[in-house]
């Protein structure tokens, strides 16, 4: 089963300059527990952006080409979605922009921290998507570093 998880601003805006746009560590600490000792997959500007590979995670690169780092490079994206896609396995996405479009129409569940901000600067969104189609269950809110933020599961109808 695929899962998104991201962290994004009023505009949907969520990266800049090859990293985040928002910097929350209760998001972050949210994102370790979430993806603790699950597969992650992300492209490879995403995986260009962090600063090691993911520890207790198996770290999966979408990429044409080989990079050095990663668990596993999976080099055909449909062929990984298709193999995947009834999976009891939880896979989280974990970014950029154009994997998140890919990864959409076949996550059952995201979970999305909702910024009450907006960064004028940000040049990576996530995709639009039909939030009718999704039961919506906030999980927590809070505030940091004068940030609001909601996070919220949105779980796929059936």
């Amino acid at each position: 089963m695929f899962i998104i998880i991201a962290a994004i601003g009023k505009n949907n805006e969520i990266g800049k300059n090859g990293g985040l746009c928002f910097h929350l560590k209760n998001d972050m600490e949210f994102f370790r527990e979430k993806t603790i000792n699950h597969k992650v997959a992300m492209g490879y500007n995403t995986w260009k952006s962090l600063p090691n590979k993911l520890k207790n995670r198996k770290n999966i690169v979408i990429y044409e080409h080989d990079t050095t780092g990663p668990d596993k490079i999976v080099h055909k994206i449909d062929e990984f979605i298709n193999k995947n896609k009834d999976t009891n396995e939880e896979i989280y996405i974990i970014g950029g922009g154009m994997i998140y479009r890919q990864f959409l129409p076949y996550a059952k569940k995201l979970y999305l921290t909702e910024i009450d901000a907006t960064d004028p600067e940000a040049t990576v969104f996530f995709p639009v998507f039909d939030q009718s189609k999704y039961d919506k269950m906030t999980i927590k809110e809070g505030s940091e570093e004068s940030l609001k933020y909601t996070i919220n599961e949105y779980r796929r109808k059936k």
